[in-house]
């Protein structure tokens, strides 16, 4: 899935957009102003970036111009705005901003945005120019004959090759796949609610129920991992509740 960034200066806003993208199955991240903005973006390139146009100290469509103008704008932006006029609309669109949304926003306008958004960002990911690096490990395989360095190793083959062998278990009779108890061939939403059902339990357990701990070693803001919790029907009460002591 997607790692998205959401830059909104109203928390309530920020909340609930992080837990419809969330729920979805992408990565958020949530910045208050511009400066939290910039650093989000220099620490990594979001796939996506909801992008509100009024806030505090440095509006969305400025914020916007300085990413074009500094080489920055990678990635697909979406405006957001309950008072913008037409005008910023089109000057958004015109600097390069993807598309405008206007607040109250609707679910189904929403993640309709999101999935546009992100289909932009791929097709526009895959007519880039191959990246140096690559070719250059390439070359250096040809003229030296030694084998090229672990990096230039697809991540395709990393990853199956991390993977033990009998992480995956096959059953050619009954043609079902697992990874553990989880079986892949239900649903994505079902085989993922699975495998965070299983996560979240792993780390309740080892933080004898501290939901604080839990927050912090998942990344999730406790009000964000109550509702996750309470959404695949884990009961927090239960495990934070302490043992009785006899008498």
């Amino acid at each position: 899935m997607a790692k998205i960034l959401v830059v909104d200066d109203e928390i309530g806003i920020r909340e609930l957009l992080s837990e419809i993208l969330y729920d979805e199955g992408h990565t958020v991240e949530l910045a208050e102003n511009a400066t939290q903005a910039r650093q989000a973006r220099n620490a990594g390139r979001p796939d996506l970036v909801l992008l509100d146009i009024w806030m505090p100290d440095t509006d969305g469509v400025s914020l916007l111009k300085e990413w074009s103008s500094q080489g920055l704008l990678t990635m697909p932006v979406i405006m957001m705005s309950g008072h913008a006029t037409i005008d910023t609309a089109v000057e958004a669109t015109r600097i390069g901003a993807l598309n405008f949304l206007e607040k109250p926003i609707t679910l189904q306008r929403l993640l309709k945005a999101v999935q546009s958004g992100l289909q932009a960002g791929e097709r526009a990911q895959r007519h880039a120019p191959a990246a140096a690096a690559p070719a250059s490990n390439a070359a250096a395989v040809a003229v030296s004959g030694e084998p090229a360095p672990a990096a230039a190793v697809p991540a395709a083959q990393a990853a199956s090759e991390s993977v033990p062998a009998d992480a995956v278990a096959l059953s050619a009779q009954a043609g079902e796949a697992s990874l553990g108890s989880i079986a892949l061939n239900q649903p994505l939403r079902e085989a993922r609610d699975a495998f965070e059902r299983i996560y979240f339990e792993h780390h309740l357990a080892c933080e004898n129920g501290s939901m604080t701990r839990v927050a912090d070693k998942t990344g999730l803001e406790r009000t964000h991992l109550y509702r996750k919790l309470k959404q695949l029907g884990i009961d927090v009460n239960r495990r934070s509740r302490p043992a009785s002591r006899g008498n």
